[in-house]
């Protein structure tokens, strides 16, 4: 904001009107109360009361107790029942289909079951040949521990935590696959809460994008954007770079456009503390004029007295500001620079002022 020239020849009756206008107590004045004004944002109340408290940062076990809940919540029946439908399928009593799998193994299953249990797997057994009272059908590309799993989860919806660590993408894989919604969130979940490393989230992202997952993608994409100078040079991103560029070039435009978000974010919360700055100066300044404050006030107020309480957070340094306006003889070139800093607030009154003609601040009309 441009400012008058200091060394003006009227500057000097200006400021003896200035002075005129006020009852000063004779006080100390501090050289650091005067630069704080415009130069440091203050702690006032209206800014802490506009911005709201953090929530706290979930630890590891609160999200895991969670996750149980979550997964408790799904599940309401009894543990005896889940028992002997796990046993049934470990019994294989009655079996009437046989899966086979890689390495040429198989598990039995009935197929009523598996029909039930998941709608893509009942079309299949509903197209395949039956063979002396028995159905053949093949889950191939994952391992069998892994199709043994997804089959068990079928009849009981139970596995075992060291086995779901092991095998989670495959059965991620599965449970799209074949259509099985209760498998896939626990999956999901597990993905989420303990599964994701700087070394595994490239693979990660791309099955949870194959597998329509779409918070688990945005949650490993968050992950990137954090840290890519690391995940960058792990042996999943170069097999991406290779296999999918496209992905790639999507990666690092999201970092770029994070950054870009940050640098703005700052920008406006800079721009905000100096709105901010503005408005207590113009708020003191009008306090101090009209009101009168601790030490200094209209001549034609009594004035409150130091032990009194100021609510206006900038009226301290505003007030040493303007003693020295008051009193400061400079007359160089460029001027004083605190008195320059006076005549920006005046200024800026006089310019936002819909009353000057009855307005108490100095030199406002």
């Amino acid at each position: 904001m441009a400012s008058p020239d200091i060394d003006s020849p009227w500057l000097c009756a200006a400021n003896e009107s200035f002075g005129g206008c006020f009852n000063m107590q004779i006080e100390e004045i501090k050289s650091a109360n005067v630069l704080n004004v415009l130069e440091a944002p203050s702690s006032s109340m209206s800014d802490t009361c506009n911005i709201p408290k953090p929530p706290p940062y979930p630890n590891k076990l609160s999200k895991e107790a969670n996750n149980c809940k979550r997964i408790l919540g799904t599940c309401s029946v009894p543990q005896e029942i889940k028992d002997t439908w796990d046993r049934l399928f470990k019994e294989v009593y009655g079996a009437d289909v046989y899966i086979i799998t890689d390495r040429k193994s198989y598990v039995p299953a009935h197929c009523n079951v598996l029909s039930i249990s998941s709608p893509v797997l009942g079309n299949i057994l509903q197209q395949s040949k039956v063979k002396d009272g028995i159905r053949y059908i093949k889950i191939l590309g994952v391992p069998c521990e892994a199709v043994y799993m997804f089959i068990r989860f079928l009849y009981s919806s139970c596995y075992e935590e060291d086995e779901m660590k092991k095998f989670v993408l495959h059965l991620m894989v599965l449970s799209h696959a074949y259509s099985v919604p209760s498998l896939k969130r626990i999956c999901i979940d597990f993905l989420e809460q303990d599964y994701l490393t700087r070394e595994n989230v490239i693979d990660v992202l791309q099955l949870a994008r194959s597998c329509n997952a779409p918070r688990l993608s945005f949650i490993c994409v968050r992950m990137v954007v954090k840290d890519l100078k690391t995940i960058s040079s792990t042996e999943g991103w170069k097999v991406m770079k290779r296999a999918n560029p496209a992905l790639e070039q999507e990666l690092v435009e999201s970092v770029v456009e994070a950054d870009s978000r940050k640098q703005e974010r700052m920008r406006k919360i800079e721009e905000r503390k100096v709105y901010l700055q503005l408005y207590e100066a113009m708020e003191a300044l009008l306090h101090i004029c009209r009101d009168g404050c601790r030490t200094i006030g209209p001549s034609d107020k009594m004035l409150k007295g130091s032990q009194v309480a100021c609510n206006f957070p900038a009226c301290k340094g505003l007030e040493s500001l303007v003693r020295h306006f008051s009193n400061c003889k400079t007359r160089v070139p460029r001027g004083c620079v605190h008195c320059k800093r006076m005549w920006q607030l005046l200024e800026l009154h006089s310019r936002m002022c819909n009353d000057p003609d009855y307005c108490k601040v100095p030199l406002c009309r």
